[in-house]
């Protein structure tokens, strides 16, 4: 009889029947002919404990490592993380060790079963703090930059410095990448989690992953760099505190990031409309062998930059901080490195850790625009809480379509919680409305304080890029928090003055490239937005067209509809 078969069966039998003490001793002899199918795969096979050769410790040694699979498993499979990685500390696992046993999924089955499972995409392991800890301050870092110059590389390193992706996933990345000839590309794939990114090595959606520092909570949003992704990238800046814009300091390719086409310009003037006010820039690819850690190349870059970003409305000595990093080797992101001995200030993760509180009113309305919604077990909407705090079973109202709907459930950064404060981005399991009724951009209030909604309203606007002349009737698309929407300008009240600020008496019948105006916008739809004045947030806008970012602008007054 094969000895596999007898093994579960003493298993079941030992409860109920008292098996003769030779008998166990036999199954469990036999049992250890295939002792090496019980090695889970991240054992080397060397391993002391999987070379005993008695039965006892061979029995000792199941019990310890099979426990050990179910939290490798249940690392890669989001389910079972929320049932029960949330109901005590990660070494109380004996429940998860149970079930696994109890299926006698065993041999070969075990190793497919692991291995079927590895294909999930890893949900990083956050232990639950203890109750009476101070509840670390949320920061939202997006990373912005052209193609190709290394966010999702910088990171899927920064997870991994800060132990959010285990070695394991890593290697297997990297296994995988080889087989496509990609292999520097492996630490993107810990952020580009899709087939078609992975294919290409192009981010398309923004992807979200989490690091915590000894002071602070941060959520990475790893915004695409390519042009016709744009949107997304607006969607992903509009919920970050702090951005990181990514510069590749390989010769060639900075240039070509920062010329007129580059994606390097737009997206920080796309982040400083998004209002993000602490720009950190790192000079990224430093182990080139076409710059060698030079300090000149950094130089260059530095000096080009600073212009363009003092232009765009960041302070040089006060919002902006410059770094050299390597995101595929890891230099100078945790740990300051010798290559690197001209550079004396703080390590990208330390930096962020130093960076001052930011100020945020919790006693405000409760303003949460809508990023994306699904359904899973009712309808879930995500986003990011710009003022107010939320709490679990408390009844919302979602503008513009007036609903009354109650929270069921609240995930901070996949982590559950009873109430949130504001800069938390989090996840809402909703009652009292339907998946396809919540559009992006739709925002979340409290009865009290509902935030306006309108089609009509006047903003002051400064053309950066257009090539023709703008007059009433123009059509563009307007992005104001997380909300796309259509526009037209149907009327141009006055031109200001860049220098003095004063208005034309006049009606201007067109406006060009680098001036500022005040016009008329309505849009195809009803739309939530406050006055720039009350809500900057929410009143901060940019207008795209043909793939161009056009106009930024601040809404100054609604216009009540004429019914």
């Amino acid at each position: 009889m094969d000895s596999r078969d007898t093994a579960p069966d003493s298993w079941e039998q030992e409860d109920d029947v008292e098996a003769p003490d030779t008998e166990l001793q036999s199954a469990f002899t036999g049992l250890n002919v295939n002792a090496p199918e019980f090695v889970p795969s991240f054992i080397p096979r060397g391993h002391p404990e999987s070379t005993r050769h008695d039965g006892t410790d061979t029995v000792a040694n199941m019990e310890i490592s099979e426990p050990t699979a179910a939290v490798e498993n249940g690392e890669t499979d989001a389910n079972t993380v929320e049932t029960w990685e949330r109901k005590g500390e990660p070494d109380e696992v004996e429940p998860g060790g149970g079930a696994m046993e109890e299926g006698g999924a065993c041999g070969d089955e075990a190793q497919d079963e692991i291995m079927e499972e590895d294909e999930d995409v890893p949900t990083p392991k956050l232990a639950p703090p203890p109750p009476d800890a101070p509840k670390k301050e949320h920061v939202n870092v997006v990373f912005i930059g052209h193609v190709d110059a290394g966010k999702s590389t910088i990171g899927g390193q920064i997870m991994y410095l800060t132990g959010m992706v285990d070695k394991r996933t890593l290697e297997k990345y990297e296994r995988e990448a080889k087989e496509k000839n990609r292999e520097t590309w492996y630490l993107s794939w810990a952020l580009d989690t899709n087939q078609e990114e992975r294919d290409k090595g192009k981010t398309v959606e923004v992807g979200r992953a989490y690091f915590e520092t000894e002071k602070k909570h941060f959520t990475i949003l790893d915004a695409p760099g390519h042009k016709s992704f744009v949107p997304n990238m607006i969607g992903g800046a509009s919920q970050a505190d702090l951005a990181v814009l990514v510069i590749s300091a390989r010769k060639g390719e900075f240039e070509t990031g920062f010329e007129k086409g580059g994606q390097t310009r737009e997206h920080a003037m796309l982040a400083k409309t998004a209002g993000v006010k602490h720009l950190i820039v790192l000079i990224n690819k430093m182990d080139d062998p076409t710059v060698n850690w030079s300090l000149d190349r950094y130089e260059e870059c530095k000096e080009k930059l600073v212009p363009f970003l003092k232009k765009v409305g960041f302070n040089p000595k006060k919002d902006i901080h410059f770094m050299p990093c390597s995101g595929l080797t890891g230099a100078n992101l945790k740990e300051s490195s010798e290559l690197c001995h001209w550079y004396t200030g703080l390590p990208f993760i330390p930096h962020l850790d130093s960076l001052p509180n930011f100020t945020r009113s919790s006693d405000g309305p409760i303003r949460l625009p809508i990023v994306d919604k699904y359904r899973d077990m009712g309808t879930v909407v995500l986003g990011k809480l710009e003022s107010g705090t939320i709490s679990k079973a408390q009844q919302l109202i979602m503008m513009p379509n007036r609903h009354t709907v109650e929270v069921l459930s609240l995930l901070s950064d996949d982590v559950e919680t009873d109430d949130a404060g504001p800069g938390e981005n989090l996840k809402l399991r909703l009652k009292g409305i339907e998946e396809e009724e919540i559009l992006p951009g739709f925002i979340l209030c409290n009865a009290e304080n509902l935030c306006h909604s309108g089609r009509t309203f006047d903003a002051q606007i400064v053309i950066i890029e257009h090539k023709s002349i703008i007059c009433p009737g123009y059509n563009a698309v307007l992005h104001i928090h997380t909300c796309i929407e259509e526009v037209q300008i149907t009327a141009l009240i006055c031109l200001v003055d860049k220098k003095t600020g004063e208005k034309s008496k006049t009606r201007p019948r067109f406006v060009k490239q680098d001036q500022v105006c005040i016009a008329r916008l309505r849009t195809a739809g009803t739309i939530c937005l406050e006055t720039f004045k009350d809500f900057p947030q929410m009143g901060r806008f940019t207008l795209r067209d043909e793939g161009k970012t056009i106009a930024i602008g601040k809404v100054l007054k609604l216009v009540p509809e004429k019914d």
